[in-house]
């Protein structure tokens, strides 16, 4: 089992930066998918980034390519979320997400019944 935590949201404004991180315990980090999702007031909570477990293999919804960058430190347990270039409606609750699998392709991932374990989230707020 693994314990995901969040961290780095925070009040910016349009056209800013952030980094989300996302800690998990345990010795095993490297043999998880991590993604991130997000969720904003009012909607389903929906896919940003995945990664592969070496960090070979990214995958990203089109509402963010090229603006977000997912990545990952095994040596730390942890993986990021760089987020540059924000609009408002990328305002939401950021979720860390771990599935201990195998990278099957990008579009498996996109699913949220694809992980197992979630994090508590992080509130990200973009004001225009």
């Amino acid at each position: 089992q693994v314990q995901l935590v969040e961290s780095g949201g925070r009040l910016v404004q349009a056209g800013g930066s952030l980094r989300l991180s996302c800690a998990a315990s345990g010795r095993t980090f490297g043999s998880y998918v991590m993604g991130w999702f997000r969720q904003a007031p009012g909607k389903e909570r929906e896919f940003v980034a995945a990664i592969s477990r070496s960090g070979s293999y990214t995958y990203y919804a089109d509402s963010v390519k090229g603006r977000f960058t997912i990545s990952r430190d095994n040596a730390k347990n942890t993986v990021y979320l760089q987020m540059n270039g924000l609009k408002p409606e990328d305002t939401a609750v950021y979720y860390c997400a771990a599935v201990d699998a195998l990278w099957y392709s990008g579009s498996y991932y996109y699913r949220e019944t694809s992980y197992r374990y979630w994090g508590q989230g992080t509130q990200v707020t973009v004001s225009s």
